[in-house]
């Protein structure tokens, strides 16, 4: 799914546009104790509860592509009959009315999901009449395509309010706030089917995770029979150690700015194309990459051999993930310099009176702690 897919479904959650049928709801304590359960007709509820649910609804379909956010295909073992992708679809196509299958679903996730503490599984069954595009992407309200049909899980941390003080206004007192269990934002969730090219991909679904270094690896395993992708600082991790593997002795600082500015320039490229998919880069656009920005080649014929032992051989990285097209950073111990990355040129290494020497070029406009100085 790309951003303007995720943003399509996430508009559904108001109370205008809802396709929203069934909510369903699991309350589990600390020691995997299933406390209560419910399945209600979703617009059937008090509206300032609905509203309530609809904050949820939109944060499990929040962040950013290829982070928070994480398109998965099944593999093709879990389609056949008691695959993880096969229950998914039969839940799907229960509409959330066969309460055996609700169970099993509760008792999948209460046995896979690590987490320490209360929380609410809550899922929901919609039907979204999809309205036809022109090809200048104008919204047909009367032309509608098909009906994608989908269920939407949300696995809310459950937390006992903070202690405090409060006005009560029977008694006309301040006095100690009665604490209670709050239902937080989700961790994680996830909708299935994907909604691929505005339209019912049944092959692949999209994951949630509030963090995107806490990505439930076994979770994902064995509750979708999907293997769970090398998170963002993963990524950025494999990409950094290539680097410094393919260079070896010859990591210098001019190298390493010109891969970092030829990885800008095609996301820069890849960004005009207006297609709205974030840019992934397989092990021979990496590479090409490193040719086009002077490694020798030389040093570039082990490299699919580096990036399979780092990387795995069909890994895929997201462009996003591995640099950044808002800050150049140069370290060291005691400085941290930040530079725009148009403007990396003006950081240069030097030998002056015989000591490695980084040299920043100024301008007529310095200024120390907000204060405009003297060049």
């Amino acid at each position: 799914m790309i951003n303007s897919e995720v943003l399509e479904i996430r508009k559904q959650f108001k109370h205008d546009n809802c396709s929203i049928t069934k909510v369903s709801g699991c309350y589990v304590d600390g020691e995997k104790t299933v406390k209560t359960k419910f399945t209600e007709t979703f617009l059937g509820m008090p509206e300032e509860e609905t509203f309530k649910y609809f904050e949820i609804f939109k944060k499990t379909l929040s962040g950013t592509l290829g982070k928070n956010l994480i398109n998965m295909e099944f593999p093709t073992e879990t389609e056949f009959n008691g695959g993880p992708q096969e229950f998914f679809l039969r839940l799907r196509d229960s509409e959330l009315k066969d309460e055996a299958l609700l169970d099993e679903f509760y008792e999948r996730i209460i046995n896979y999901y690590d987490y320490v503490g209360n929380y609410l599984i809550l899922i929901i069954y919609a039907a979204y009449d999809v309205p036809g595009k022109t090809s200048d992407r104008l919204i047909l309200d009367d032309a509608s395509e098909e009906v994608y049909r989908y269920i939407l899980c949300s696995i809310c941390p459950v937390k006992l309010s903070k202690p405090g003080l409060c006005y009560n206004a029977e008694t006309n007192q301040i006095e100690k706030r009665i604490q209670d269990w709050v239902v937080s934002m989700p961790e994680n969730g996830f909708l299935f089917p994907a909604f691929n090219d505005r339209s019912t991909d049944i092959h692949s679904m999209l994951y949630y995770a509030k963090e995107p270094e806490k990505l439930h690896e076994d979770f994902i395993s064995q509750m979708f029979g999907c293997q769970a992708p090398i998170s963002a600082k993963g990524q950025k991790e494999v990409f950094q150690t290539l680097i410094v593997e393919t260079l070896g002795e010859e990591c210098e600082y001019k190298l390493v700015k010109n891969i970092h500015e030829k990885l800008n320039e095609v996301q820069k490229e890849h960004k005009q194309k207006e297609t709205g998919e974030p840019l992934v880069l397989d092990k021979t656009e990496i590479k090409n990459i490193f040719a086009s920005s002077g490694v020798d080649d030389e040093k570039l014929q082990s490299f699919d051999e580096k990036y399979e032992m780092t990387a795995g051989e069909n890994t895929v990285l997201m462009a996003a993930n591995i640099t950044s097209t808002k800050a150049f950073e140069v370290k060291m111990p005691d400085i941290v310099i930040k530079v725009n990355p148009e403007s990396a040129d003006l950081v240069s290494t030097q030998i002056i009176d015989g000591r490695k020497c980084l040299v920043i070029e100024i301008t007529d406009q310095v200024e120390v702690n907000g204060v405009v100085v003297r060049p």
